[in-house]
């Protein structure tokens, strides 16, 4: 209902309604004049807000009226008084067509109202202080209605004092591309929540049907299209690394993607960009076009934007609200208001269209992805971790037994190492045929000293010289040491890429420090056990039997606790 106060047709005569938001009659006490019906008495949910509490003669200040985005408001009455009397104080200015302006106690311009077929969860008006005159202490205070039945009135704002300083804050911002939109409300991003997703508007999130308004680790964004299909409210939020974005594309990977973003500027303050993305490069900027009602918050360490345009989705063979396009959520690290590469990407399983509300999943990490993770914990962690066991502490497990001619110690050793070598290079080529580019930060650089290493110590070693030269040792120290080197850029890896694919609470990252730690506890403990062994050379050969079962023992409880670590963060993987 359009109503700014009720109209019930044909029901009560004396009930005076509003449809197009003169309510001159309310300007002195804010009360809606009918018969039979009260203002609630409940706190209003809706508020009136303004982004400083101080003011100069003259300055505009932005003054925001909102409410929950599932709880729009189809009326309200705003005007600013002086703190102690009834005296409307000061001029509003209004955005086209969403308010109108009214004349109270003969002052024009001192208060505004709704037009016909006003209904949303939010407007902001800017209201302008006398350029001369006495000094005030000012308040905003505005009426809402909800429905037919349900209205608020004399709902007021904090108190506005007068300041000959500076401003306390600028009455518009830059939003990254040049242009200056109104200054953006700082709201709780607890007012984005997962509410009417499926039911009003379209929802897309990681993880998949998660609430903003309970966790902070959400990534999500929401589109609700107006009642007429002319203008959509999109809203979008995540953990804070630089900036946040939402784009539309004719297929799941980048280029032809019209998109919006959520960053900070070189001041620290949020702001929304308008972007194209033609390939795999930095999206080139587009104008902002015609947005309105832009808030955005940058609280607790989560990053928010909210904002309503005309302007169509538009990619190259496709545009429209009503076409269907995939779902892009990106987020990464940013530098006075530029974009970075994203260092992680959710894309829809299918194509949606905005007008149609659904709750839109997503695909999670690509396959790809995923498999070269697994490959490479599996390399590190557990075969290669076998490989360097068998080679210190089982060398003396089945002496005497051997295999193609070698000590069985020496084939099981060289086989896993092989093994854990081509699953590394397996591993490398998949994640590049899949970037097809050069990621930012440690992990690929870790990832190909790996690589590099990896690929060399099997190759040095079949140029080894014999057990019995006199420089044997050199081989024996830098191998030995080769691999310590290799295993601990591959488990900095491991650490750095499942940061990369990990929920913020940082379930990935806690099961992989319990892996290393229980590693770690073992060679200790095997350490110790063949430092026992090394004084028992001279033992009988019961005692020396007794010591290698230890070791063997150890090495197989060992693997017992590899396994179930390894298979939780496989699990953990796939899941992501």
């Amino acid at each position: 209902m359009d109503l700014l106060v009720l109209l019930l047709l044909c029901t009560a005569p004396l009930i005076r309604g509003y449809r197009s938001g003169l309510v001159i009659d309310s300007c002195e006490d804010m009360k809606f004049h009918y018969s039979g019906l009260s203002a609630q008495t409940a706190p209003s949910p809706f508020i009136v807000t303004t982004e400083q509490r101080r003011y100069r003669l003259g300055e505009d200040v932005k003054v925001e009226l909102q409410g929950p985005a599932s709880t729009p408001f189809t009326g309200f009455l705003l005007e600013a008084i002086e703190v102690g009397s009834e005296t409307p104080v000061g001029s509003f200015a209004i955005p086209a067509g969403a308010a109108k302006l009214l004349t109270c106690s003969q002052r024009p311009n001192s208060a505004v109202s709704h037009t016909s077929g006003f209904n949303s969860s939010y407007i902001q008006v800017t209201w302008r202080s006398e350029p001369s005159g006495d000094i005030k202490t000012v308040q905003f205070r505005a009426s809402f209605v909800q429905n037919s039945t349900t209205f608020w009135v004399n709902v007021t704002s904090p108190v506005l004092t007068f300041t000959n300083g500076r401003a306390a804050r600028s009455a518009g911002s830059l939003t990254g591309n040049g242009s200056t939109d109104p200054a953006p409300l700082v709201k709780s991003a607890r007012s984005i929540s997962s509410a009417n997703c499926g039911v009003t508007k379209v929802c897309f999130s990681h993880p998949a049907s998660c609430d903003p308004a309970v966790s902070s680790s959400c990534y999500f964004m929401s589109a609700m299209m107006s009642s007429n299909g002319t203008a959509v409210q999109y809203e979008m939020t995540g953990p804070y690394e630089g900036y946040i974005a939402f784009g539309f594309s004719d297929d799941q990977r980048m280029g032809n993607d019209d998109i919006y973003v959520c960053v900070t500027d070189s001041s620290g303050q949020a702001v929304v960009q308008h972007m194209y993305s033609t390939g795999r490069t930095t999206p080139q900027a587009r104008p902002l076009g015609n947005v309105y009602n832009v808030t955005t918050s940058l609280q607790n360490n989560v990053i928010s934007c909210s904002f309503t345009t005309t302007d169509i989705i538009s990619i190259q063979g496709t545009s429209g609200f009503s076409q269907s396009y995939y779902f892009m959520f990106v987020h990464g690290r940013s530098s006075n208001g530029q974009i970075q590469k994203h260092s992680a990407d959710f894309v829809s399983t299918t194509k949606m269209d905005i007008s149609t509300p659904v709750v839109v999943s997503n695909s999670g990490f690509p396959d790809i992805i995923k498999a070269h993770g697994s490959l490479m914990l599996i390399a590190w962690m557990t075969t290669g971790s076998l490989g360097m066991m068998v080679a210190r502490y089982l060398k003396k497990m089945a002496k005497g037994t051997r295999m193609c001619d070698k000590d069985l110690w020496f084939v099981v050793h060289v086989g896993v190492m092989c093994m854990t070598v081509a699953a590394t290079i397996i591993a490398f080529i998949l994640v590049f045929s899949h970037a097809r580019d050069w990621s930012g930060g440690a992990h690929p650089v870790l990832g190909c000293l790996v690589m590099i290493l990896s690929f060399f110590q099997p190759i040095v070693a079949m140029l080894r010289c014999g057990p019995q030269h006199h420089l044997r040792y050199l081989f024996n120290t830098s191998h030995f040491l080769n691999a310590v080197i290799i295993k601990s850029l591959a488990v900095a890896a491991i650490f750095t890429g499942l940061g990369l694919i990990d929920s913020s609470d940082g379930w990935l990252m806690k099961v992989m420090g319990g892996f290393l730690a229980w590693e770690a506890l073992f060679y200790i403990m095997l350490e110790i056990h063949n430092g026992r062994n090394k004084h028992a050379d001279s033992a009988t050969v019961e005692l020396e039997s007794e010591l290698v079962k230890i070791d063997g023992l150890l090495i197989g409880l060992f693997f017992l606790g590899n396994i179930c670590f390894l298979v939780a963060l496989l699990v953990g993987i796939g899941e992501r």
